[in-house]
């Protein structure tokens, strides 16, 4: 029987990072984790996760921002739309754009619609930018040393089991998200 490590190990470096940026579009918390373990894992090099990981999460923030812009843009979209006066909320966006950013890396749930929003609003793409990629490059760090101590541990101590408790951790992160963004929507 062929090992998921061997299968792994055996692809090109590029095969590699584009799986984890592909990942950072679908669930980046979860692609965060698993890049960790299969660097620990001897997998991947860390740097080219890390690597990967900044890239995937900054394409797709500067993704969301153009999907808010692309918005603004069509008229019949604003017709679904409940909004302050444009101009009202285009000028508080832009007056705490870094703010907004910055914290929305950290509460999950709030990067879809602020992210478009400032888009939406035209909030300054470059301020946005800049503190998009000083966010993802602490908050990503962060996760990723995280998953590689625990997914070292892991990797070192599990035996057999060791696959069901990536699992199990990888739960743990995907739901605490979840959890956490949905006592935000009940407290709002």
């Amino acid at each position: 029987m062929i090992r998921i490590t061997a299968i792994m190990a055996s692809q090109p470096v590029w095969l590699k990072a584009s799986s984890i940026i592909l990942g950072t579009f679908i669930l980046e918390d979860v692609a965060t984790v698993l890049a960790a373990i299969a660097a620990k894992g001897d997998q991947i090099s860390i740097p080219v996760a890390l690597i990967s990981l900044y890239a995937g999460v900054a394409v797709g923030d500067m993704g969301l921002y153009g999907l808010g812009l692309a918005g603004s843009r069509w008229v019949f979209l604003r017709r679904f739309l409940t909004l302050p006066s444009e101009e009202q909320a285009r000028r508080w966006f832009s007056r705490n754009i870094i703010g907004v950013v910055a914290i929305s890396r950290f509460v999950p749930g709030s990067r879809l619609p602020l992210y478009t929003a400032c888009g939406f609003f035209r909030a300054p793409f470059l301020a946005f930018s800049l503190t998009a990629v000083g966010a993802t490059l602490v908050w990503t760090s962060l996760l990723f040393l995280l998953a590689l101590h625990v997914g070292g541990w892991l990797l070192a101590h599990q035996g057999g089991w060791r696959w069901a408790g990536i699992v199990g951790f990888v739960l743990c992160i995907l739901l605490m998200g979840r959890f956490i963004s949905h006592l935000q929507r009940r407290n709002t």
